[in-house]
């Protein structure tokens, strides 16, 4: 157990009711497991519960919540969304942006002042605070206001946000980088030219589960294989990738292979593929998981990601993956692991995925060799290990 006692985790959002992302419930779980291990934890949080438009949702207030004390602080109103957004743009089609818009595009993100004024006021009632993801205006200036004491939880990605001066600053500052896998810890190794002591690698756990696959293609009345992507829908994730690449597979192949959607965002489909999509919205985390276990292929086409938590649900419910591999972590976790293949353009997608309709000796290989990876190394008390390793480490 590390000499740290008291923490205070820092995040925009909240985690509860399936509706926030795996950010967000990474730090929340982590949280929790440190209140249990008798640690004095407080949340500090938003009353946001939506990450495009940051209305305050919930009332402020201070609540208690697995063990911990978890505050909610109004966000703050007067952001110009305008700027922000004109910002954000140039820099997600990999323009130079200017250090002044930096500052602008932050100043104009999620924001809370009287989160950073209870920090200030408060700050020296905390061991250590710990905050993140890094992309949001909040993280970075609450993680400022102590810098000395404060361990940053990046979830960082190959992306052009990656590369701003201002974060390349913000990680050099604080007095640790806690990374959620091995090929994230290299890639900030490698842009931020980090010094390897101040950084740890943690992760997330996950309880085993059992699931009903037969029942829920029941419920559903689901015949046909169906390929399974839970998560947010949108270019960054590669939601249109697949949906365009699964079109191209049922024509080509003639063969009829349903997309179960699970998560939020918006998604245009091709014509041909739309009667043949199911989108669940948010589903329970039963639910969820009894639709993993009746797919045939898991798939998470996403190149940006840190851990990939939905894929590690996936071999718990029996459920080989299909990745992309110009996502180094995803297609880590699958050589690691041995529970999946990857692809890294339409030829290739379609001869795995069709592999694994056709060799179910094979499928079934794969998704037993991933669940006993992450039974063997994202259990919570291998990740429990890991953390207070990292705080006694960093802290």
């Amino acid at each position: 157990m590390p000499q740290t006692r008291r923490i205070a985790f820092v995040c925009p959002r909240f985690a509860e009711g399936g509706a926030v992302g795996g950010a967000e419930t990474l730090l929340r779980n982590l949280a929790a497991r440190a209140a249990g291990a008798g640690l004095s934890v407080t949340f500090l949080t938003t009353c946001a519960r939506n990450h495009f438009t940051w209305r305050n949702d919930r009332p402020a207030g201070v609540e208690e919540r697995d063990g911990m004390r978890v505050v909610f602080f109004p966000v703050d109103t007067d952001r110009n969304v305008e700027a922000f957004q004109s910002v954000q743009a140039a820099i997600s089609r990999g323009r130079r942006v200017s250090r002044e818009d930096q500052e602008l595009w932050l100043d104009n993100s999620v924001n809370s002042r009287e989160l950073y004024q209870h920090l200030r006021r408060h700050g020296e009632d905390y061991d250590l605070v710990i905050t993140g993801p890094y992309l949001f205006g909040l993280t970075r200036a609450a993680a400022l206001i102590h810098p000395a004491r404060t361990l940053i939880v990046p979830c960082l990605h190959d992306e052009p946000f990656a590369y701003l001066d201002v974060f390349r600053e913000l990680l050099a500052e604080v007095r640790g980088v806690v990374f959620n896998s091995e090929p994230e810890r290299d890639f900030g190794l490698r842009l931020y030219a980090l010094d390897p002591p101040r950084t740890a690698v943690v992760g997330m756990g996950l309880d085993d589960f059992e699931a009903d696959g037969e029942g829920f293609r029941s419920r559903r009345g689901l015949t046909a294989p169906y390929v399974m992507y839970s998560g947010r829908r949108e270019p960054l994730k590669g939601t249109p990738l697949l949906l365009d690449y699964l079109a191209a597979f049922r024509s080509r192949r003639g063969r009829d292979v349903k997309l179960v959607l699970t998560g939020s965002g918006p998604f245009e489909a091709p014509a041909e593929l739309v009667p043949h999509v199911i989108d669940l919205g948010f589903v329970s985390e039963r639910e969820k998981h009894d639709a993993m276990a009746g797919a045939a292929v898991f798939c998470n086409p996403s190149v940006n990601e840190s851990l990939g938590i939905v894929i590690l649900e996936a071999w718990l419910a029996g459920t080989c993956a299909l990745v992309h591999g110009a996502g180094a972590v995803l297609a880590h976790q699958c050589r690691k692991s041995n529970g999946g293949l990857w692809f890294r353009n339409y030829p290739e997608f379609e001869q795995c995925l069709e592999r694994l309709l056709d060799e179910p000796g094979l499928a079934s290989a794969l998704s037993a060799r991933g669940r006993q990876y992450v039974l063997r190394e994202y259990s919570w008390e291998r990740i429990e290990d890991r953390f207070f390793e990292a705080l006694a480490k960093l802290a």
